[in-house]
């Protein structure tokens, strides 16, 4: 089983957090699994991207290698279409969420931000599906847009040929935060799975 996933995001969103969670419960699930991390100024809203690459019996470098991404889970719809160039192919699947988050630039009025009508149209003709989640009011309605990355990794988990399950994050979150904050992460992860169950329905 050779899988390639990648999380983008901006910083502030979970990216890096949400990666680390999929390589720990893929070591739960005795899966083999190497994670590539690259930033850029994500103090200042900058990109982040996560490469999680799920193997059998070959191991992989951490980095997904152009064009060769199974799976994209975009938690910014620009940051989304920025790699969708370098790494997606034909049969890429994408798990984007809508909301956008603007970057200095376009809050100083230095450039626009595209239509994420027009980033929604763009990515649904680059790869071999897109759902399109309203993933952070979900997360807002939990408690707050921190916890979109955790609405995001339980759509991930819906994928029929993803091999982690909700089951099996839960079993590692127990580790990763305090005993009151469970129950909001858990809940969105259920939330997150449900979305794309009824988005495929």
């Amino acid at each position: 089983m050779d899988l390639n996933v990648i999380i983008t995001g901006v910083g502030g969103q979970g990216n890096v957090l949400a990666s680390q969670i999929l390589g720990n419960a893929a070591v739960h699930r005795g899966l083999h699994v190497s994670i590539g991390e690259t930033f850029g100024l994500s103090q200042r809203g900058g990109a982040v991207m996560s490469h999680v690459r799920f193997f059998g019996k070959s191991k992989y470098s951490p980095l997904i290698p152009p064009n060769k991404v199974d799976i994209v889970v975009g938690l910014e719809p620009l940051e989304a279409l920025r790699i969708t160039r370098e790494y997606a192919n034909d049969s890429t699947l994408f798990i984007v969420n809508s909301r956008p988050i603007h970057p200095p630039n376009v809050i100083a009025g230095d450039v626009e931000y595209p239509e994420t009508s027009w980033i929604k149209e763009v990515l649904g003709q680059c790869g071999r599906q897109l759902y399109w989640l309203e993933a952070t009011q979900i997360a807002i309605e939990l408690g707050g847009p921190i916890i979109l990355n955790m609405v995001m990794l339980g759509a991930l988990c819906a994928i029929d040929s993803f091999p982690i399950s909700t089951q099996d994050i839960k079993a590692v979150l127990k580790d990763i935060f305090p005993q009151e904050k469970l129950e909001s992460n858990y809940r969105a992860l259920e939330m997150g799975y449900d979305l794309i169950k009824d988005y495929e329905n």
